[in-house]
């Protein structure tokens, strides 16, 4: 039988006896529902670092971009393709981040419900996974924010154990929920159709080998 009293404690943080109240002056840990508002703040902050950061690799490819223009219009397919070459590489990592970035939105959804419902375990445990899948994308591109996902994922770990301990319910694995696997996969679509959006097609070039190929004899 689950203990709505003790997880009502541990949710709200609020002291129903006496010796609770003793106990808590020594050693005040924080109520669930604070971690979780602290944990989407940091999610939020993340989601907008990465707009600006996404934003400044626009530039970057439109500059980029008008560049291979430029070479292709004095048939300088060499500098085109050297332009064009980096700009795949900046478009490789703009997918990566805006991949996170849709998941991040996902996730500050759900932590807004766990907020108002406190429904932590069937929302929180897929959330984890996600995050670190996240943390892991983000290890090679920005190991900052990387290192502050890893302490979202500790936060809601930490959440998800203690309420888990309080209502009878173990959790043995945080990572590979089909519901996790399910929003990774739709932040992969929104990415892709943001992608198509933001970014125009690289106009196709055509080096002087291949122009001798097609070339008649």
């Amino acid at each position: 039988m689950y203990d709505f009293k003790n997880f009502t404690v541990a949710w709200e943080g609020k002291e129903s006896t006496i010796g609770t109240k003793i106990k808590k002056l020594i050693k005040k840990p924080e109520p669930a529902k604070y971690k979780i508002v602290m944990a989407n703040y940091k999610i939020r902050s993340m989601i907008s670092k990465l707009d600006v950061f996404i934003e400044r690799l626009r530039e970057r490819d439109r500059a980029l971009f008008e560049k291979v223009v430029d070479a292709l219009i004095t048939k300088d397919t060499t500098r085109a393709t050297m332009y064009a070459n980096e700009i795949a590489e900046i478009r490789k990592m703009v997918k990566q981040l805006t991949i996170t970035q849709v998941a991040l939105e996902q996730i500050s959804l759900r932590l807004e419900t766990v907020e108002i419902f406190g429904n932590i375990m069937t929302a929180l445990v897929p959330v984890i996974g996600v995050v670190k899948e996240l943390k892991g994308i983000l290890k090679g591109v920005m190991p900052t924010m990387s290192f502050e996902l890893a302490e979202v994922e500790e936060v809601l770990r930490d959440v998800v154990i203690e309420s888990g301990s309080v209502v009878g319910t173990g959790v043995s694995e945080f990572y590979t929920s089909p519901e996790a696997r399910k929003i990774l996969e739709e932040a992969k679509v929104i990415a892709e159709q943001r992608m198509k959006e933001k970014f125009p097609e690289l106009p196709s070039i055509t080096t002087p080998s291949a122009e001798g190929a097609k070339a008649p004899t």
